[in-house]
């Protein structure tokens, strides 16, 4: 019998039982479907843990103040960053393009009946660029803002919603900050949560004379924020703002520092492992379904063998080979497998679209993953069709003629 007639053969097979043949690919479907979703959903994780580290600057890195060591102990009191640390950074640190320091309260902002607690940041004009914001409505305050100490502020990108206001509209209007009248100079682009606590876009920046003479009452800075020449300098960087601020802050060799450095891509380090791992993890659960439905179309194609017998023993009797028999099962669990394959593929690229549209989740539809899912359905369908395959080819004919 030539292979085109074995496999015609088996495609008449499968189209004479529709409902058994769509039941059987149901498994393979709801496995390829769901690989395809997890993977897309893992991935956009991601790809959203590489885009906030872009957003927050892969360059940056921030100096936090830390705790006094006296003889290897720690003190209770934390050691206060200062605006002579900021200049001493900016004046000596050659691996260093730019320096910003942040002076921070949390204050009581109010405008008309409206009353929230946020975020105030007094900082420099550089705040902006450094941090890969954009000024999406008015202006940034300048150097001579700073030098006045006018009364001015840049809001977040929620703080119009928080305030029950709108976004232009609010350029121009005063805001009460701890009962002190400013007026709103420009919004800030959206930047997101960044996956913690802390969200950017809940804060007000304010020049940093301003916040430190008429807000706060302080130079005692929540951080400096330094960015590197570039990523192949970062390590150079960490080391000279560690060497300057060691010798501002007077710490004998030996010592241990009263600062700490952070890198943003650290910071985010953490998250995007334990993203890959979920990935992985929703990856596996899901090629679970694809074994569950291989074991499932051994089972239809074992139950078919034996509904079959009598028509094995017939074309046996009339000439087929074991190869022949063996063929034609084979052929019928990978076509089974094949087209459950790429309506899983169909399914699950669409469950991926519709999750990012409705559910506004990230996802990523992986084409790597696509041909994987696909390319295992087949091997699904090639192991688990092997053994009736063989059942069907091993039958004698003679018994299979008197089968009933």
């Amino acid at each position: 019998m030539l292979l085109g007639e074995i496999i015609v053969v088996a495609l008449e097979a499968l189209r004479a039982n529709k409902l058994r043949s769509l039941l059987t690919m149901l498994g393979i479907i709801i496995g390829v479907g769901a690989v395809i979703t997890m993977v897309a959903l893992g991935s956009g994780a991601q790809k959203s843990v590489q885009d906030r580290i872009q957003a927050l600057g892969p360059t940056l890195l921030s100096v936090y103040p830390g705790q006094s060591f006296m003889r290897g102990v720690a003190s209770g009191a934390r050691v206060s960053l200062t605006l002579d640390d900021d200049t001493a950074l900016a004046n000596n640190a050659r691996y260093i393009s730019a320096v910003v320091p942040e002076l921070s309260a949390n204050l009581q902002v109010q405008q008309g009946n409206q009353n929230v607690n946020v975020n105030i940041v007094g900082t420099t004009p550089a705040y902006v660029p450094m941090h890969a914001y954009t000024i999406t409505a008015g202006r940034m305050f300048t150097a001579g803002d700073d030098a006045a100490r006018r009364r001015v502020a840049v809001v977040g990108s929620a703080i119009p919603q928080m305030l029950n206001s709108n976004r232009d509209a609010m350029i121009g209007q005063e805001v009460l900050i701890r009962g002190i009248s400013f007026e709103i100079i420009g919004v800030l682009s959206e930047k997101g949560s960044q996956g913690s606590f802390f969200n950017p876009d809940e804060q007000i920046l304010v020049p940093l004379q301003t916040a430190r003479y008429r807000l706060i009452g302080t130079d005692r800075l929540r951080s400096i924020t330094a960015q590197a020449a570039d990523l192949n300098a970062m390590n150079l960087a960490m080391i000279e703002i560690e060497r300057v601020l060691r010798r501002q802050h007077k710490i004998r060799p030996g010592q241990d520092n009263d600062f700490q450095i952070r890198n943003q891509t650290d910071i985010l380090a953490t998250f995007q492992q334990t993203t890959e791992t979920f990935k992985y993890l929703l990856a596996g659960i899901a090629a679970v379904s694809l074994l569950v439905g291989g074991i499932g179309i051994m089972n239809i194609m074992l139950v078919s063998v034996t509904e079959r017998t009598r028509e094995i023993g017939v074309r046996k009797a009339l000439g087929a080979t074991r190869f022949n028999i063996m063929f034609q099962f084979l052929v019928e669990a990978l076509v089974l497998c094949l087209a459950g394959g790429l309506i899983g593929v169909l399914l699950g690229s669409l469950g991926a679209i519709v999750l990012s549209q409705l559910a506004h989740w990230n996802t990523l539809i992986s084409p790597l993953a696509i041909l994987l899912a696909f390319v295992f359905s087949a091997a699904v369908g090639l192991f688990f069709g092997i053994w009736p395959a063989r059942r069907a080819a091993a039958l004698d004919p003679i018994v299979a003629l008197r089968y009933e």
